[in-house]
């Protein structure tokens, strides 16, 4: 045989001889990522069972008044403020989405297509912020505007991303300027 036959026939693979095996690998295979799927979906729905006291967020009043700042960006979700691991699942606040954010003097308005839409109003905004990260979503220092209100007894931080992060310094300024004057008011 000259040279050439004997690379082409040594570039054939071998033959599979086991199919049973195979198969049997690929079902516990997919069985397993089946199982790992279906606790994670547990487990979240049993953080927003332990999460069930928390009030419902408020939804907008009809009437608003003008918008002082409006943006477009990313909702990135909420936390226990100061704990930016501990995520709130409840009321859809866990929900990453696209986010449509207009503050008024009534309050926060946070529009998110394909998740609950909720608002804050003026009285329980407590601080705004940036920050690098928040519910395992990490960015660089100062990429993310952090908004820590109250729901009920509970602090609660926001975290938003603006199509434009230029927008997030003078969205900072804004909402601590209400909250001082909504302060001094009290």
């Amino acid at each position: 045989m000259t040279p050439v036959i004997l690379l082409a026939e040594a570039k054939k693979s071998a033959e599979v001889t086991d199919w049973g095996a195979r198969i049997g690998w690929l079902v516990g295979l997919a069985l397993f990522v089946a199982l790992v799927y279906w606790l994670m979906r547990e487990g979240w729905k049993w953080r927003g069972t332990l999460q069930s006291d928390l009030p419902a967020p408020p939804s907008a009043p009809e009437e608003t008044g003008p918008a002082r700042l409006s943006m477009s960006g990313r909702y990135h979700g909420s936390t226990t403020a100061g704990q930016w691991l501990d995520r709130i699942v409840a009321h859809g606040l866990g929900t990453r989405s696209r986010v449509e954010l207009t503050l008024t003097d009534q309050g926060l308005e946070v529009e998110r297509p394909g998740a609950t839409d909720f608002f804050v109003p003026t009285a329980a905004l407590r601080e705004a912020r940036l920050d690098k990260g928040i519910a395992g979503k990490v960015l660089t220092e100062g990429g993310l505007l952090v908004v820590t209100w109250a729901l009920g007894d509970k602090l609660i931080d926001s975290g938003f991303r603006s199509d434009h992060a230029a927008e997030h310094t003078e969205w900072v300024d804004t909402l601590n300027q209400m909250i001082n004057d909504t302060e001094g008011a009290r």
